[in-house]
C-alpha cells in the first residue's frame, strides 16, 4: 500500500510540473488591447474595416512542442455555431510571432511551411470582425496552440472543425487573447 502511495504522490508532481511549464506559455498582441480597431475589421458585408490580421507574440511553449497553430474564433456569431476567422497550421517552432498582416494570403509574410485554412468566409487567410448590426460587442478569441506533432497532416482545404479534431488531439498547451467588437 505505502509504495503506491509513492507512486501516486510521483506521478502528481510530475503532473504538478509539466502544468506549471504550461501555466507560463502566453500569447499577446501589439494590436489589441481588449478592443479590435478599424485596422483589423473585415472589409465587406456592410463592414469597412482594413482586415489587416493582428500582430500576434508568443512565449514559453512547452517542452515538446513541435509547431504551432492559430485560430480566430467568434462564439456570439448567430450561426448555432460560432464563425471561424482566421486557422493557420504548421506555423514551425522557429517562429514565436507573426508581423501584422501575416493573414493576408498575397502579403506572402506568414511564417514558411505553415498553412492557411478557409475561414467561415469562403477563402483563406484573415477575414476580420463582421458582426450583425445592433447585436452588441462580439468577443474574437485569437488561440495559440502549442502541438506535440511538427505537422497536423492537413491538406489546404481541410474546414476549421476539422482542424479543431486535430488540434483536440495534439495540444500540448494553449493561451489566448480576446478583443471586442460591435456596430
Amino acid at each position: 500500500m505505502k509504495k503506491y502511495f509513492i507512486v501516486l504522490i510521483c506521478a502528481l508532481g510530475t503532473l504538478a510540473i509539466s502544468n506549471v511549464q504550461a501555466e507560463g506559455f502566453s500569447l499577446s498582441s501589439l494590436d489589441i488591447n481588449g478592443q479590435i480597431t478599424n485596422k483589423q475589421v473585415f472589409a465587406g458585408y456592410g463592414c469597412e474595416g482594413d482586415n489587416i490580421s493582428p500582430q500576434l507574440n508568443w512565449d514559453n511553449a512547452p517542452e515538446g512542442t513541435k509547431s504551432f497553430a492559430i485560430t480566430m474564433y467568434d462564439p456570439d456569431a448567430p450561426t448555432g455555431s460560432g464563425w471561424w476567422h482566421w486557422v493557420i497550421i504548421d506555423i514551425p517552432t522557429s517562429t514565436n510571432s507573426l508581423k501584422s498582416n501575416a493573414g493576408n494570403i498575397k502579403s506572402a509574410i506568414a511564417p514558411k511551411g505553415s498553412i492557411q485554412i478557409p475561414t467561415d468566409f469562403g477563402a483563406a487567410g484573415y477575414g476580420g470582425p463582421c458582426p450583425p448590426k445592433g447585436a452588441g460587442a462580439h468577443q474574437y478569441i485569437f488561440t495559440i496552440y502549442a502541438l506535440k506533432v511538427e505537422s497536423l497532416g492537413l491538406k489546404a482545404d481541410a474546414s476549421p472543425a476539422l482542424v479543431g479534431f486535430y488540434l483536440g488531439q495534439n495540444t500540448l498547451a494553449k493561451a489566448s487573447v480576446v478583443g471586442y467588437y460591435g456596430r
